[in-house]
């Protein structure tokens, strides 16, 4: 054998070079390609791995031989071939490539194969290869012999569908639709109906070109495939299937077939719907024909012959030519019915509608056939009709809009349709479920979905339903509602009926400019308590918090702005407050330099809205608005500025948090400021807001305040300024703070008598009968007013209690106490008490008869305690004024301090010398037993008074006798269990009631 230098080797050199030369061209060609790319860039790896064996042959001494020569060009020949197929993967079809999958990958594993075989020929033809080489040629063989080249899943996927539709006749649009999406997918193309339909003229001309070169086998292949895909909607224009359509219809006549005798079954007698053929030849339904094997005949129904029951042979043409008959009647029928549906009555027109649903129930072509009939108009007309045919044209709507974008085009662009649909959302349960699905379908469709957001009342009832116990209306209903918050208007729209899901998705993830948008809204709405809490809910704080930390004002201001139409709920301020909204807020209203006046008194409401929300708290760890005494510090220190707003607010804040569980350190805070002389400045304030607000926060620190304080504050002018409140203002709260602050002015000689030289009484006793029988804030006046009656009633001036019985109140005190609070009934109490301690003093005398007294005039009648002549007025009697009844029913109530009090009025009959007819006057009231009760009293000062009343009243033998058995063991219990003084004074009245010895020390 020849051996020669490979350089020097002018046809084997070529050769070579030529075969790295192919390589280098397919790696190039390779990239471009449409389909299979992971396999030619496979193969392309191989081919690489390949070059520097090649490039080592070349340096080195190879044997001219016929199998080494037919070893290279074996390789050149399939890498070309390789190139020319990746070539042709680069410019065809994407949708002819992909139909053809299957067999690139079966010519790209062929070219590997060969391949593999001619390297692994060359260490057979050639000497002098390192060992290194030839392991390297030998484990390149091995890979490229293992290798499989095969479709991909995706692809195979989208084959096998599509030969299973060409199998089962599959020849609905929709089928099409999905099958040309898939392919689409799969191949790059974008979903556009004419980049669709171009592609698919570009298979239709690859088909062609089969033809031509006499591939009819794939050609004929072919044509099934694109006879699926043309019934694609991107297959065609609107316009080109109503042509097809009514080339079809016309040719088919007017008239129904019958259907011929072949196609009904001998067995049922019925149209068969798959046939099959039996093995004597005739052909039966076949689960008519199964059932007649099933029941054990082994005969032809017909021929009576023995039958091989294994043999059932579909009868395709027969299948196909029942089909064909169905569908030339079902088309006719669809265009004689719309006629009918356009001028029947409505009893026609609702049987002829039901026909209709049927056949589009049946079959996707049926409901093809309905819109290219132009049916979609005559149904909307038909939404203006009674319920029923409203109802069966929504869901032959709905049906046709569900699978054709087409439908849902000439839906939504049809005049007044999108109207009519929405207004059956109101309408019963059936026709609102029919009417979303509908329109939850024409949303897909941009213009429909523009076009239902404007229509009136369409999201309020959207809403509605969204959460309705219809779960599948509930469902559309929400998935349009998602659809349809694509627009910010639509978003706000939803807010407004409470549906704010996707406002807070806008206010938390959306742009800056859209998130101002949706906080200026939110700042605007007309929130009820529920929407304010839903909203926190729904996690709306955190992104208002985040915009209010933003240096930009603007943001800012709608932050605050928003912020403060949130907080006016109790569960929102304490909520504000727990995540720590309060500091920021408090800083930036310390700030007095703060950017704007409105901005301010913003801040201001917010302040006084969480404060109020602490008024009442549920948690058992209660929020505090203010952390530190520099908060209170700060914050009533705003009470200086000019503002009336923010002053306005500023007090509000401070009245609301003495409503508080801390409000006793709030007062006590205040009191240690220069508070009151504020307050009492602003209330002569001219700003009737600010005035009120100054009183009722005035009235929350004059109880317990230090009398100095208010001594250096209040003057005649105050005191004129707050009987001028209670008599003009229109604000009751304002008149109840007002009394509220004289009842607890200090009982100074000073304040009382500025008080009567103003005409307070006269107020006072107006106030008391303005507020009787009237609502809680009216009875806490009446409260009030006798609070503040009370200083006028010491025994200590005779003069002030004697202009206060001028102004006949103690009628009106005597009446309180049958029927007010408890609190009133108790100062009516106090100041009874404190008018008939006077009474003796002031019982006029009963002058002497002068003469002869059969002649001289009647004596006057004395008062039976007092002994003299009383009056209610002068003298302050209990027993004029008909008090000792409704004093004895009050020690029946169950609050300690009233009956205290009653007891207290009741015993001033029977101090001093009026023991004997005071004793009288009460057990003819009844109130011993009542006093006797109170031994068994838990409260100290009853126990201590019935002790000191009954120890005088058993000193009268008559009430001793009477009533001494019922105090006996009463008595007995307090020695035993008493205190000392207790247990003295109960054993010295068991002594008056001879059941101690009165000598006995042991008490």
């Amino acid at each position: 054998m020849m051996v020669v230098d490979f350089l020097s080797s002018g046809s084997t050199g070529t050769a070579i070079s030529q075969t790295v030369e192919t390589i280098a061209e397919f790696i190039v060609t390779a990239k471009d390609v449409l389909v299979k790319k992971d396999s030619f860039n496979e193969l392309g790896a191989y081919m690489e791995r390949i070059k520097p064996i090649l490039e080592e042959l070349k340096k080195g001494k190879v044997s001219d031989s016929e199998s080494f020569n037919k070893a290279i060009e074996t390789m050149n020949k399939e890498i070309k071939d390789a190139k020319l197929l990746a070539l042709e993967c680069s410019k065809k079809s994407k949708v002819y490539l992909l139909m053809n999958c299957r067999s690139i990958a079966k010519k790209i594993e062929d070219h590997t194969k060969q391949l593999s075989w001619a390297l692994s020929l060359l260490p057979l033809a050639t000497t002098g290869l390192s060992s290194g080489i030839v392991e390297d040629i030998e484990k390149l063989c091995d890979s490229m012999q293992k290798s499989g080249f095969k479709a991909a899943l995706d692809e195979e996927a989208i084959l096998e569908k599509i030969d299973s539709g060409i199998r089962e006749n599959n020849v609905d649009r929709s089928h099409a639709n999905k099958m040309l999406l898939l392919i689409a997918e799969a191949v790059g193309i974008r979903n556009e109906r004419s980049t669709i339909k171009l592609e698919l003229e570009e298979f239709k001309s690859e088909i062609e070109k089969a033809r031509d070169r006499k591939e009819l086998a794939e050609a004929m292949q072919m044509d099934q495939i694109i006879a699926l895909l043309e019934r694609a909607d991107a297959a065609s224009s609107p316009r080109e299937k109503e042509l097809r359509y009514f080339a079809k219809r016309q040719s088919l006549g007017s008239q129904i077939l019958e259907p011929l005798q072949s196609f009904y079954c001998p067995i049922t007698q019925d149209v068969m719907v798959d046939p099959v053929e039996i093995s004597s030849g005739q052909t039966f339904e076949r689960s008519a024909i199964e059932k007649w094997f099933a029941e054990g005949n082994k005969l032809c129904p017909l021929t009576l012959i023995p039958l091989d029951t294994s043999v059932l042979r579909p009868n395709k043409m027969l299948k196909k030519s029942i089909q064909e008959w169905k569908d030339r009647n079902t088309m006719i029928t669809i265009a004689t019915l719309k006629e009918k549906i356009l001028s029947g009555n409505d009893e026609e027109v609702l049987h002829d509608l039901q026909i209709v649903q049927n056949l589009c129930e049946e079959k996707e072509q049926h409901r093809e056939w309905v819109i290219l009939e132009g049916y979609i108009l005559t149904l909307i007309q038909s939404l203006s009709r009674n319920r029923d045919i409203r109802r069966h044209s929504l869901s032959i709507l709905g049906m046709l809009a569900k699978d054709s974008e087409e439908a849902k085009v000439k839906i939504s662009t049809a005049d007044g349709a999108i109207e009519s649909i929405v207004r059956s959302l109101g309408r019963n349960t059936v026709e609102r479920k029919l009417a979303v699905a509908l329109l939850f379908e024409l949303s897909k469709y941009d213009l429909a979905l523009e076009h239902i957001g404007k229509v009136q009342g369409c999201i309020l009832l959207l809403v509605t339903m969204s959460s309705g116990d219809d779960n599948q209306a509930a469902r559309d209903a929400t998935e349009l509602l998602e659809n349809l918050s694509y627009s910010d208007q639509n978003v706000i729209q939803m807010a407004k009926v409470n549906y704010f899901k996707h406002l807070l998705q806008r206010l938390s993830t959306g742009p800056e400019d859209v998130k101002m948008i949706m906080a200026k809204h939110l700042a605007e709405m007309d929130l009820t308590e529920h929407n304010r809490e839903a909203l926190f809910d729904g996690g709306v704080l955190a992104p208002l918090l985040l915009m209010f930390s933003h240096n930009d004002l603007q943001v800012k201001t709608v932050a605050i702005k928003a912020l403060k139409n949130l907080s006016n709920s109790k569960k929102n301020g304490q909520e504000m407050i727990r995540q720590g909204a309060a500091r920021p807020l408090l800083n930036l209203l310390f700030n007095q330099s703060i950017y704007t006046a409105s901005l301010w008194e913003d801040l201001a409401t917010i302040i006084v809205q969480l404060a109020a929300s602490t008024i009442s708290q549920d948690s058992q760890t209660p929020v505090l608005l203010l952390d530190s005494d520099d908060d209170v510090f700060n914050l009533f220190n705003l009470v200086n500025v000019s503002e009336p707003v923010v002053q306005q607010n500023i007090i509000q804040t401070f009245y609301a948090l003495c409503q508080t569980p801390s409000a006793s350190c709030i007062r006590t805070k205040l009191k240690e400021l220069p508070a009151v002389p504020k307050l009492v400045e602003l209330c002569e304030n001219e700003n009737q807001n600010l005035r009120a607000s100054a009183v009722k926060l005035f009235s929350c620190l004059v109880e317990n305040c230090d009398e100095a304080i208010i001594q250096e504050s209040v003057n005649q002018r105050c005191i004129n300024t707050l009987l001028r409140i209670i008599k003009s203002s229109s604000d009751d709260e304002e008149i109840l703070s007002a009394m509220g602050i004289i009842c607890y002015l200090p009982e100074t000689d000073l304040i009382t008598q500025w008080l009567l030289d103003a005409g307070a009484l006269e107020i006072i006793k107006s106030s008391v009968q303005v507020g009787k029988d009237r609502d809680h804030q009216r009875r806490t006046l009446v409260e009030n007013a006798i609070g503040a009656l009370c200083r006028f009633t010491v025994p200590t001036n005779l003069e002030w209690q004697k202009s206060a019985a001028e102004t006949g109140i103690i009628t009106v005190l005597v009446q309180l106490l049958e029927n007010e609070t408890t609190l009133t009934k108790q100062r009516v109490a106090q100041c009874l008490a404190q008018f008939s301690r006077s009474s003796f003093v002031l019982s006029r005398p009963i002058p002497k008869r002068k003469g002869l007294w059969c002649f001289s005039a009647r004596a006057d009648i004395g008062c039976m305690v007092h002994g003299g002549i009383c009056s209610v007025k002068s003298s302050f009697c209990l027993l004029e004024a008909n008090a000792v009844g409704p004093l004895t029913r009050t020690l029946e109530e169950s609050d300690p301090g009233v009956c205290e009090a009653s007891l207290d009025a009741l015993l001033t009959l029977i101090e001093g010398e009026r023991l004997q007819h005071g004793s009288k006057v009460l057990a003819d009231a009844n109130a011993i037993p009542l006093i006797i009760k109170y031994l068994g009293s838990h409260s100290p000062g009853l126990l201590e008074k019935s002790l000191n009343a009954l120890e005088r009243i058993f000193r009268l033998v008559e009430f001793k006798q009477k009533y001494g058995a019922s105090a006996q063991m009463p008595l007995v219990d307090l020695t035993q269990r008493g205190n000392g003084s207790v247990r003295s004074m109960s054993a010295k009245i068991l002594a008056q009631l001879n059941v101690l010895h009165d000598q006995s020390s042991y008490f």
